[in-house]
């Protein structure tokens, strides 16, 4: 994942989940590609979380596809809308808010509160 980081995005050491778009139809829309977890750092994060790396795995894999179509999290107000989606979703499959949870999420890291 840290060759992948550094090749892609121009940032050396590991990431969460990388999503690569694939094709897109005529008015831009993504239509395929891949998302890239990191299984290693969703244990890391279990861990630190007491979470399980199954839910940390599920989390990234739902930001991935988010990223897919055309959710950013660059901003304080995408960082909050895309992380706010998140957590609708997962509540959605029964397993609750998981980005939000109590245990404690990071601030964005374009320097504003989630």
């Amino acid at each position: 994942m840290s060759d992948l980081h550094e090749e892609f995005m121009g940032i050396s050491g590991p990431t969460d989940v990388l999503t690569f778009p694939l094709e897109s139809d005529e008015r831009g829309r993504v239509t395929s590609g891949e998302v890239v977890v990191c299984v290693p750092e969703a244990r890391r994060r279990a861990r630190e979380l007491r979470s399980e790396p199954r839910l940390e795995l599920l989390l990234y894999a739902v930001h991935g596809m988010l990223h897919l179509l055309g959710y950013d999290d660059r901003t304080d107000r995408a960082y909050r809308v895309m992380h706010r989606t998140e957590d609708e979703l997962m509540s959605e499959l029964g397993l609750g808010p998981l980005f939000s949870r109590p245990s404690g999420r990071p601030k964005s890291p374009w320097g504003g509160a989630r």
